[in-house]
This record gives structure tokens, C-alpha cells and sequence, in this order.
């Protein structure tokens, strides 16, 4: 190791370089990646061979599950085959099988930079950056967002982790999963015992690169006893999923659900719509009623096309889809089967086997930022008062203008989601907190982006800064001196979180939340806490 670091030599003497090498900003300088034979990790399964960059050891697409393909469909994620020679984590792996964005929106596409990366059945990957392979660091696995239907660990330039081992000493995890059609339909009844877990096999993957950290992380320099799962959107209730599920118990020690959580349930009266899904799709598709092994065999684009139309057929009319945005087709949840997830965790109820984890949630301001929607003021009453009636709506534009008369009506109008998110994330403060366990901690996230006009602080937006890594996404935090701050003050307290359970720092106290004041970090260029932010508004929403 200290051989290792000392061979870097100049580019360590410098190692911001590293925060240059960005798909917005390619540099001329000389760079500070390397591939010494040193960057060598030991698994269960077998070596992985990574790289250095900037003093940071990365490991790209590293195995932690077989092909989901074929056979292996639907079923628990099998352990990888073990192998001899060093795997070659260099790249990142696989998404799985998605539907793909169709950039519409240039604007948005420009300040989030998403990447839809590359599909396979075989995407069962995790990533992993550490300063050191030596040492017991904490240990924080991102969740990637896009409900529990499309996205991946490396969709947002945000998500990448070099910054928060550089900078926080800790080891940073990502991880792909199965998700859609492949990771939550229901085939326990079409398919019998073997299936029984079928209907959460996106989950049980999470689970599996749990336990994977759990048996491995050590040889990457990180501690598996102080396990930090987060995760933003879908990743957040990815998040409150994992804390109602035993097999999840004992491999996590803290949470974050940002933007998310306590969600993507079934309606109470439809609990298992996914298994309705299962047996319908199987009549669109022409197999018989128990023909597990013509639907392993089947493309996955059929798969999805024939799953959009079963939904239909049980669903008539229009059903949510990502983003909230109306379509028809199959909406994918996470099934309370009592096996795999033990209740509708966070929605209306805590599970006991995660009392004792503290809890990190927030939201940010304007959660329902689409940059395409230009309302005038009156277009906008027109939108709220069909949603909830002439006079809230006359009532949340009041109290939406008072408390931000600085922002356009446009920027107000993005805000309406925030509100409601607020609500969100006063209804897990409150489970939380009756539960009488660990604390719970709350944040809002108001920072407004200076790049384009009216951006606010758009779903994921926040995410540029717990990872520290504005420069990266300079495209959407134009990454100024002010950014900066704010991301080294939001990283080091997800990173203390991460250590301690506590995301307090000198000259910033974060309170635990309860929920009569609803005490709240917001994360702006003044960081400062402050109970019950956008109180008025939320509460209109609510009555």
C-alpha cells in the first residue's frame, strides 16, 4: 500500500486534479489515475484488479451475483461462480433491462448529464471506492433512484464516489439490481415454491450485495459493522423497504431516504396485484397457466410489452409511472408478502427489526421541477385548483408566494411537489419517532442552481452534494465557491452519519426530529436549522 501511494508522486501532490476528470470538463494536465499492480482486492470469489485516481482505489463492476438470465430468472441471486485470475474491475457493469429515456427535455437532459449506460440480464455489479485497503472505515451503499422500474448506479455523474473516500475517509458502495418486470412480478402462484420470493427478487438482490459488503468490505478498507444504506427517490424506499425485512436485519447500522421512502406499495384492497400481473401476462403471451420455463426463454422487451398490456386489461384507464408522469402500462411495487417484507414499512407502519437503526430522511424544494412546464400565474392556479379545488388552491399560490417571494412563478409552480414531499417526510419523522428508538433526523434542501433560469432545486439535485461532488456536476451546480461549501458541509454530515450515527460537525448542530416542532436541517448557502419549513404551505396540502 504505502509502496502504492508513494509510485503516485506528483499527481497525489495535487489530488483536486482528479475532480477535473469530468464528462463537462476534460482536462490537459497531467491526470492522476493509474493501474498499479497494487490496486489488487481480495473477494471470497476471487481477486479483483482495480485502478487508482487521484489516491483513490476504484473498483468497477465487480460480481456479487450470477446472470439473472434464463433459468436464473425470478429466482434468489445465486453467489458468483468463484474464479482464479484477477477480475479486471474496471468499468462499470450492466444496467438491467430498461426502458430508456427519450431526451425530450434538453434543458433537464443538460443540468442532470443522465446516462442510460448499457442493458443485460447479467447485472448483478457493485462498485466500491476506498482511500485505503487497509483500515476500518464506515461504509455507505447507495440505492439508485427511478421508482423500482429504471435507473442505475452510475445513471447521475453525482453518484460517483471518489469524492467521499478522498475527502471523508470512508468507503463508498453503488449497486445495480433487477428491477421492472425482472425484479417484481409476482410468480409464486404461476411457478410454486421455488418462486416464492419472486415477487421481491429486486430486494433480496439488495440483500445479496449486503451480504456481499458484509463478507468482503474489509478487504477494501471498511468496516462491516458500520453499514450506512441511503439511497434518493425509488432509492429511498428501496431504503424503508430493507428496514422491514429480517433477511436485511444485522447487515446495516444507519439509513437515508432522500426524496423517497415509504413508498411503492400496492393499493391495501390489491395487495398482490403482481401476482394478477403474473397470470394475465401469461394469456398475452400465449403460455400456459404454469409455463415457468417459456417465460424464462422470452426476450426481455416482450416481456415488458406484454406486462404493459396485462396492465392495462386489470387496470383500465391511466396508472402512475416514473416521475409521477400519468402513462399506461405496469406501475412495479415491492410486495408485503410476510416472507421476504414484513409490512407496508414507513407508509403506515415501523418494523421492529430496524428500531434501533437512526434515520436520516429529507426532501428538496422543488421536487417537481419538469423544465419543460412554463406556467404564467394563472395557468398554474388552473393545474392546482383541478388537483385540489379552487380554494386550496387559491390558499397554497398565497402561501407559496409569502414565504418565497423571491422565486418566479415558475420556480413556485416546481415547488408544489416539494410541498407535498415535505408531508412525506413528516409522516416517516413521525413513525419513526413513536417508535421510541434510534432519532430520526430531518433535512430540506433549498440550495438554488444558478445554471439556466428558474432550476430551483430539482428532484436529485441534493444528490451533487452529499456526494460531494459539485465539480462533477457542474452543469448543474456550476460548481461556484458557494456550492462548494455547501457540499462539504452536506457530505461531511452524511459521512459522520455514516461513522457515528450522528450527522453533527463543529459550527453545524443538527437536531433530532420530532413531530410537533418538526425540527429541520436546510441546506442552503446559510445551513441552519429550522422548524417545520414550508409549515403553511404543507399544511394546506393536508387539509
Amino acid at each position: 500500500m504505502l509502496s502504492a501511494t508513494a509510485g503516485l508522486g506528483a499527481a497525489l501532490a495535487s489530488p483536486a486534479r482528479a475532480m477535473d476528470n469530468t464528462k463537462t470538463a476534460a482536462h490537459q494536465e497531467a491526470g492522476g489515475c493509474s493501474t498499479p499492480r497494487t490496486a489488487v482486492a481480495k473477494t471470497q470469489y476471487g481477486p479483483v484488479r482495480g485502478f487508482v485516481d487521484g489516491g483513490v482505489f476504484t473498483f468497477k463492476g465487480i460480481p456479487y451475483g450470477q446472470t439473472t438470465a434464463g433459468e436464473n430468472r425470478w429466482l434468489p441471486a445465486k453467489p458468483p461462480v468463484p474464479w482464479q485470475d484477477e477480475y479486471p474491475a474496471l468499468v462499470y457493469g450492466a444496467n438491467c433491462p430498461q426502458r430508456l429515456h427519450d431526451w425530450t427535455g434538453i434543458e433537464q437532459t443538460f443540468l442532470q448529464d443522465w446516462d442510460d449506460g448499457w442493458l443485460s440480464e447479467d447485472m448483478l455489479k457493485l462498485n466500491v471506492w476506498t482511500p485505503s485497503l487497509t483500515g476500518k472505515r464506515a461504509v455507505m451503499v447507495y440505492f439508485h433512484g427511478g421508482g423500482f422500474e429504471f435507473g442505475s448506479a452510475y445513471e447521475l455523474p453525482s453518484h460517483e464516489g471518489a469524492q467521499m473516500a478522498r475527502h471523508h475517509d470512508v468507503v463508498q458502495v453503488s449497486v445495480n439490481h433487477r428491477l421492472n418486470v425482472l425484479g417484481f412480478l409476482d410468480l409464486s402462484e404461476v411457478g410454486g415454491e421455488p418462486y416464492a420470493e419472486s415477487a421481491n427478487v429486486g430486494l433480496t438482490d439488495l440483500v445479496a450485495s449486503l451480504r456481499w459488503v458484509h463478507e468482503n468490505i474489509a478487504n477494501f478498507g471498511g468496516d462491516p459493522d458500520r453499514v450506512m444504506i441511503y439511497g434518493q427517490s425509488g432509492g429511498g424506499s428501496k431504503v424503508t423497504c430493507l428496514m422491514a425485512m429480517p433477511s436485511a436485519a444485522g447487515l446495516f447500522h444507519r439509513a437515508s431516504a432522500q426524496s423517497g421512502g415509504g413508498i411503492h406499495y400496492p393499493p391495501a384492497d390489491r395487495p398482490f396485484q403482481s401476482r394478477e400481473l403474473a397470470k394475465q401476462m401469461m394469456i398475452e403471451l400465449g403460455f400456459g397457466p404454469n409455463d415457468v420455463g417459456a417465460l424464462q426463454k422470452v426476450e426481455w422487451s416482450k416481456l415488458t410489452a406484454a406486462s404493459n398490456a396485462a396492465a392495462i386489461k386489470l387496470n383500465p384507464g391511466t396508472v402512475p409511472g416514473p416521475g409521477g408522469v400519468p402513462r399506461r402500462g405496469a406501475d412495479w411495487t415491492a410486495t408485503v408478502d410476510g416472507r421476504v417484507l414484513m409490512c407496508r414499512s414507513f407508509a403506515d407502519a415501523v418494523s421492529d427489526l430496524s428500531k434501533n437503526v437512526p434515520l436520516l430522511v429529507g426532501s428538496v424544494s422543488e421536487e417537481g421541477m419538469r423544465y419543460l412546464s412554463k406556467p404564467t400565474e394563472a395557468e398554474w392556479h388552473a393545474t392546482l385548483a383541478r388537483q385540489y379545488g379552487d380554494a386550496k388552491a387559491t390558499a397554497l399560490i398565497a402561501a407559496m408566494k409569502k414565504a418565497h417571494p423571491e422565486k418566479s412563478i415558475r420556480t413556485l409552480s416546481y415547488g408544489v411537489g416539494g410541498v407535498a414531499m415535505r408531508n412525506s417526510v413528516q409522516r416517516i419523522v413521525k413513525l419513526k419517532h413513536e417508535q421510541k428508538g434510534a432519532p430520526v433526523y430531518a433535512y430540506h434542501f433549498t440550495w438554488q442552481s444558478p445554471m439556466l433560469e428558474d432550476s430551483g432545486a430539482w428532484h436529485t439535485a441534493e444528490l451533487a452534494f452529499c456526494f460531494d461532488n459539485t465539480k462533477r456536476c457542474e452543469q448543474g451546480t456550476g460548481n461556484t465557491h458557494e456550492a462548494q461549501a455547501v457540499a462539504r458541509k452536506m457530505a461531511t454530515a452524511w459521512s459522520n452519519f455514516a461513522k457515528t450515527g450522528n450527522p453533527n460537525q463543529p459550527g453545524l448542530t443538527w437536531e433530532p426530529a420530532d413531530p410537533a416542532r418538526c425540527q429541520t436541517m436546510v441546506f442552503d448557502n446559510e445551513c441552519r436549522m429550522v422548524d417545520d419549513p414550508e409549515g403553511e404551505a404543507r399544511k394546506i396540502l393536508l387539509g
